[in-house]
């Protein structure tokens, strides 16, 4: 029973540091952007791919739900609660423990969605500065960049849990 208990509180600890990392590289970043540019103001430099552009948000992505931001700020409030219940109780949830990468998924999933809430109830927009140059995308952030990779990095943690349950089922039912 203690092997479970150390196992639960260092993938607590896992994720509670992933997401505290992230959470304030985001609003560190966002901080930055703010103090350093004005609204509209695009950097002078492209930076590989991408270019800074600072802009304030009160939708989501593509104007969608524009002027919308209480609402949107509840919603990633309860899906990061939401994702906390499915953290700690994922064994049931997914028929597995969540391995390393879920784990740093949630956490990633979960800082995004805070980071963007915070923004949206203490300013009423999000700040945004991160511009594409190569294609017409939406400008996005850290938290964005969390919420996007966190889902794609659970995607690939689930599937490579499910194989590995696969294989260790057909290696003891080759044993019988």
């Amino acid at each position: 029973m203690a092997r479970i208990t150390e196992t639960a509180a260092g993938k607590g600890g896992v994720f509670a540091g992933a997401a505290l990392l992230w959470l304030v590289l985001d609003r560190a970043t966002k901080a930055y952007f703010e103090g350093a540019y004005a609204l509209g103001q695009t950097s002078a430099h492209d930076w590989l791919i991408v270019r800074f552009r600072l802009i304030h948000n009160t939708g989501a992505a593509w104007g969608a739900f524009g002027d919308s931001t209480v609402l949107l700020g509840a919603f990633s409030l309860a899906v990061c609660i939401a994702i906390a219940c499915a953290f700690a109780f994922y064994g049931r949830v997914s028929g597995h423990e969540a391995n390393l990468a879920e784990t740093v998924a949630l956490a990633l999933v979960f800082a995004g969605g805070i980071g963007n809430a915070i923004d949206r109830f203490a300013q009423g927009f999000v700040t945004d500065f991160l511009d594409f140059t190569f294609m017409d995308f939406p400008v996005f952030n850290v938290a964005d960049i969390g919420v996007t990779c966190g889902f794609v990095l659970l995607i690939i943690g689930y599937l490579a849990a499910v194989r590995a349950q696969g294989t260790s089922a057909a290696d003891r039912g080759g044993d019988a």
